[in-house]
């Protein structure tokens, strides 16, 4: 049988020959490089989120070295690079077939080093600390837009990890390759803290106000990126077959699925990075008693955000895994009806001031917002695959080519949903962020630092407005859900294959 062929080009090592659907194939040269490729980008793709959420503890730091904003002002931001990252994930799907896998992973990693200098040398210098108020706001939005450098990366590792493997293993294969970059966030929130107090008395880093060394976020991640960039060149590969061109990308917005599928990632990843980014700062406004008492779990764990990213990316793989087994549709409904119950246990937790419900709720939320991440992205290749088969059958086409066709637009999908779920995370922080301004405002408003502390105290409900809106939105996406891929007689008359497919 025909073995892989790697050519070499001035563009990089391409594989020229790639039938992962041929079980000889696969099991004697496929599974092999797939594995290779998966490991390197998965590293790499860790970087990439722990970079993208940096500034969600540089945030909360910046009143330690004399930079004092609003809550709002805060939320802004952490949104800024939630934002960035967003809109790039579009143009790094494309930069897969243009580049290849191999290049590009080596190019997306190697752009990690800008936000990780600016942060070096920009952030904690005495020329900022100096500076108005605006100035400072400005120069900061500006250095944690460049964050947004690696929310890019999702798309284009997805994208080209999808061509990887097999229609049967592509459940785990996506959910180990998200799960290694979300890992990244909760590694991030759990390693700052701990390097912004290097060479700080314990005693002095407990107190409210202590010194930090902002420049030991970004030292933390250069060299790692290096590696990343160095190990992506020389040992990835490119697949001539991983193409998600500008035709795919069209026809692929033209089918509803596509729209459908984007909605309800926003739900599952939006929740995800959205609340990843959001929860320490949520934390430390809402429960500012909690963490007064509580100055290990303040200062050394940043409020314990870390761990409801570390329990979505361990979950992201498990619900890919689920899915493979009972069907993506499935396992995404019942993650959105229980992300509803636990917002509304959340709700409960804030109005009672509650710390232990609101975290619990929290942690609950995150687990089924990183299964549904799962189910959700097994959903999309199992949807264009059945789509494939139903035109390939109707109109007589070569089912071989045509299933390579509907790879390609469902790789097109991916980085279309990538994006429209990564929007979902922003628009979660610009909902926190709106119900914040009283409090900003009336906090701003006292004249001491103790009635500041007290107004905040007395407004720490602030969130629960917000909180409504996310439980009645994970209602409706449930809704969504059933509608579209669990209604018997919608799914049967309009794709008779997914009667077929794991959806």
């Amino acid at each position: 049988m025909p073995q892989p062929t790697t050519a070499q080009s001035p563009r990089g090592r391409w594989i020229d020959h790639w039938e992962p659907e041929d079980e000889s194939f696969w099991e004697t040269t496929g599974r092999r490089i797939a594995r290779k490729n998966l490991i390197f980008s998965i590293l790499a793709e860790h970087l990439g989120f722990s970079v993208w959420v940096i500034w969600t503890i540089v945030v909360i730091n910046l009143g330690n070295v004399g930079i004092e904003l609003t809550i709002g002002e805060q939320f802004l931001l952490t949104a800024v690079p939630n934002l960035v990252g967003s809109f790039l994930r579009i143009p790094y799907t494309f930069a897969v077939p243009r580049f290849g896998g191999r290049a590009w992973t080596t190019i997306s990693a190697t752009l990690l080093l800008i936000p990780v200098a600016l942060l070096i040398v920009v952030v904690p210098s005495g020329w900022l600390a100096g500076q108005s108020h605006d100035t400072q706001l400005w120069v900061l939005l500006a250095c944690a837009a460049t964050a947004g450098f690696g929310g890019g990366n999702f798309s284009s590792s997805m994208s080209n990890i999808s061509f990887f493997y097999p229609e049967g293993k592509k459940g785990l294969a996506l959910g180990l390759n998200a799960a290694g970059g979300n890992l990244g966030v909760a590694v991030a929130q759990l390693l700052i803290p701990l390097v912004l107090i290097v060479g700080i008395s314990g005693a002095a880093a407990k107190e409210p106000v202590h010194e930090v060394a902002l420049a030991n976020a970004g030292w933390l991640f250069l060299p790692f990126i290096i590696v990343a960039a160095v190990c992506a060149w020389r040992y990835m590969d490119s697949l001539t077959q991983a193409k998600a061109d500008t035709s795919s990308y069209v026809k692929a917005v033209r089918e509803p699925q596509t729209l459908v599928m984007s909605i309800l990632y926003i739900g599952t990843f939006g929740s995800f990075i959205g609340y990843s980014f959001a929860l320490p700062l949520v934390i430390k406004n809402t429960f500012p008693e909690f963490l007064a008492d509580h100055a290990f779990i303040a200062t050394y764990l940043a409020g314990l955000g870390f761990v409801g990213a570390l329990i979505g990316s361990i979950s992201r793989p498990f619900g890919g895994w689920l899915s493979d087994r009972l069907g993506g549709a499935r396992v995404t409904l019942w993650c959105f009806l229980g992300m509803t119950a636990f917002t509304g246990v959340a709700i409960v937790g804030v109005n009672t001031h509650d710390f232990t419900v609101f975290f619990a709720s929290f942690m609950a939320i995150f687990f089924l917002a990183g299964a549904g991440n799962g189910s959700t992205y097994r959903m999309i290749p199992s949807i264009f695959a059945a789509l494939g088969r139903q035109e390939a059958s109707e109109k007589g086409l070569d089912a071989k080519a045509t299933a390579v066709d509907y790879k390609r637009r469902a790789a097109a999908v991916i980085g279309i949903a990538g994006a429209v779920g990564a929007f979902g995370g922003f628009l979660i922080q610009v909902a926190l962020r709106e119900a914040s301004l009283g409090v900003s405002a009336a906090v701003k408003a006292a004249e001491t630092p103790a009635l500041k502390a007290q107004v905040a105290l007395a407004q720490s409900d602030w969130s629960v407005s917000a909180l409504w809106v996310f439980l009645g939105s994970y209602f409706l996406f449930a809704g969504m859900t059933w509608f579209f891929y669990l209604r018997r007689s919608f799914a049967t008359k309009r794709i008779p294959s997914l009667a077929r497919a794991s959806v």
